[in-house]
């Protein structure tokens, strides 16, 4: 009894000193986008401010970053470049998971290998055959070059972890639909995706995440200052002499929250998918 105490004691000991080393990091990019100047720069640091301010706040969100070019522009072009990267790959992941799943074909498992051999590859060395590729089809300097690409880095993670989701679902639950008259449309709507849906928010999370932090390619396939995203946008506050710290953690912070709005909220989402695909079934 009491080996197992100690045993349950360490655990939770190492859950807390694990959670506080995630949290540290931005617990301090909190608190120095709310500290002026002086305590920044202060040769002792504070972890909480003495005299905390908006100021840098309203510096990011009140002032131009570029001439003619704001905050609010720069959250446009990521918000549209997340919500399209996430919409169009949780579809074609999707369908292309239950296809990999129910269906037998030739090469399937040439396919699912090649979806980790892609994952293998850095990013860094597919910067100029895809810049290459990209001005060859007309889509240099466009938020769509930017979601063609990002929806390419996101689908092989979404199709191979879709796919253990959709193999987990019994075949029963889908012939029973049938029998009991629905199409296969509506067996795929009612049946299969309401139980694959928790796997469809951990996909659609990664894929935003990718999408709404990703800086090389941004910089690389853009060159329309008012088509930036915030990651570029960030780049502004680093110059050649000095760098406005508060300025980049209060830009870092607006960037984080709608990363955390945006799982809250497809997290409740996940939890009822899950509940109404087991009364479904």
């Amino acid at each position: 009894m009491r080996r197992r105490w100690w045993s349950r004691a360490a655990a939770n000991a190492a859950g807390v000193l694990v959670a506080l080393f995630a949290v540290f990091p931005v617990f301090w990019m909190v608190s120095t986008s709310l500290k002026p100047n002086r305590e920044i720069f202060s040769a002792t640091p504070q972890p909480v401010p003495h005299h905390p301010t908006l100021q840098h706040y309203r510096d990011v969100l009140g002032g131009d970053l570029l001439p003619g070019v704001g905050f609010g522009s720069f959250f446009r072009n990521s918000a549209i470049v997340a919500v399209a990267t996430v919409l169009a790959g949780s579809l074609v992941a999707l369908l292309a998971a239950t296809a990999v799943a129910r269906y037998r074909f030739r090469f399937r498992t040439a396919f699912l290998v090649m979806l980790l051999v892609v994952q293998m590859v850095p990013l860094e060395a597919l910067v100029i055959p895809l810049f290459l590729m990209i001005r060859r089809l007309g889509l240099y300097d466009t938020l769509a070059s930017l979601i063609l690409v990002y929806l390419a880095f996101s689908l092989p993670f979404a199709v191979w972890m879709l796919r253990g989701f959709v193999a987990a679902v019994p075949r029963d639950l889908e012939e029973a639909a049938e029998m009991d008259g629905a199409s296969r449309w509506q067996t795929f709507w009612r049946v299969l995706l309401p139980l694959v849906a928790p796997g469809l928010v951990a996909t659609s999370i990664f894929s935003f995440i990718t999408a709404w932090n990703e800086l090389i390619f941004a910089l690389t396939f853009l060159s329309d200052e008012g088509k930036y995203t915030l990651p570029v946008a960030m780049t502004f506050f680093f110059g050649r002499d000095d760098t406005a710290w508060g300025a980049v953690m209060a830009a870092s912070t607006l960037l984080t929250l709608p990363v955390m709005v945006f799982f809250l909220v497809v997290q409740r989402r996940m939890v009822s998918g899950l509940v109404s695909g087991a009364v479904k079934g």
